[in-house]
């Protein structure tokens, strides 16, 4: 977001603390690095654009989304070409490294059967006689491909201010969930369709405690949203605790945080340049 850009460089390394401290941390299977910083995978745009059409980019239903939420929050005055193209950098992502699995929410699902897309015009046009270049990936999604946020009307993202962020202390979380969005009825059930901001709140206590949302509801009962959003949020406070005390200490050591981006982005580099080299020759462009 070139509105956003003085925050870039801090918010990669915020979110590389999130990752460390919930466990991903960098290995022989595992490598954490900027995009930017990659720029043989952002080669792979221009071959990758020739292979979709300006129509399939306008139509997916996600950027579409995307478009018409920050259209109406005044984030956003006119749509770019990066945002219509957005999708294919993401291609570019999944496809350098050749992933054949990609862990995604389920409003990413038309990301990656665009990159399934490319995968296959990519290797049917110039791998006629050899060996495709790439896999087709497929998506792996959670028992919950889709969390609302805690405004109850779009999914959970930071840039929509309807999320609890990892770095949130203990109180701002309390605050936060008290401001989320319930119904009027007071008796809690767990019923996804008909009250989906209360069965959001029942899913996301569900994930820090394995119990079932129904018995969840069940318990609660004539409880109400103050007994629903306290439940909630001890659930969540207990269940971050650990991660947060973890991302705490790591905040204290920026020196760490760069080495893993460094040390990232050059295997990184070394994977995508091998790509890029197996492309220039499928499509004879090797000198």
């Amino acid at each position: 977001d070139h509105d956003a850009y003085q925050e870039i460089s801090q918010n990669t390394k915020q979110l590389v603390i999130d990752y460390l401290a919930c466990g991903i941390e960098p290995g022989e299977d595992v490598i954490i690095y900027p995009h930017s910083y990659v720029p043989e995978a952002n080669q792979l745009m221009i071959p990758f654009l020739t292979l979709v059409t300006s129509a399939e980019l306008e139509r997916n239903p996600t950027v579409k989304e995307e478009i018409q939420s920050g259209l109406e929050n005044g984030k956003m005055k006119t749509v770019n070409a990066g945002m219509l193209t957005y999708p294919v950098h993401q291609a570019c992502d999944i496809l350098f490294c050749k992933g054949n699995v990609v862990p995604v929410g389920k409003d990413q699902l038309p990301h990656i059967e665009l990159t399934r897309t490319i995968a296959r015009r990519f290797n049917e046009k110039f791998c006629r006689d050899a060996e495709p270049v790439f896999p087709l990936p497929d998506a792996l999604l959670s028992k919950t491909p889709s969390i609302l946020g805690l405004d109850g009307s779009q999914k959970m993202s930071k840039s929509r201010g309807n999320a609890v962020m990892l770095s949130a202390t203990e109180d701002e979380t309390a605050k936060l969930i008290r401001k989320a969005k319930t119904d009027g009825e007071r008796h809690i059930s767990y019923d996804p369709v008909t009250r989906p901001e209360v069965a959001n709140l029942l899913m996301l206590i569900s994930l820090c405690t394995n119990e079932a949302p129904e018995a969840i509801a069940e318990r609660i009962g004539d409880g109400g949203a103050g007994m629903l959003k306290s439940t909630l949020t001890e659930a969540l406070n207990e269940e971050l605790r650990p991660v947060r005390a973890r991302r705490a200490e790591l905040e204290k050591d920026p020196a760490y945080i760069q080495s893993v981006l460094l040390e990232g982005s050059r295997r990184a580099r070394d994977i995508a340049a091998q790509t890029l080299s197996e492309v220039r020759a499928a499509m004879n462009m090797v000198i």
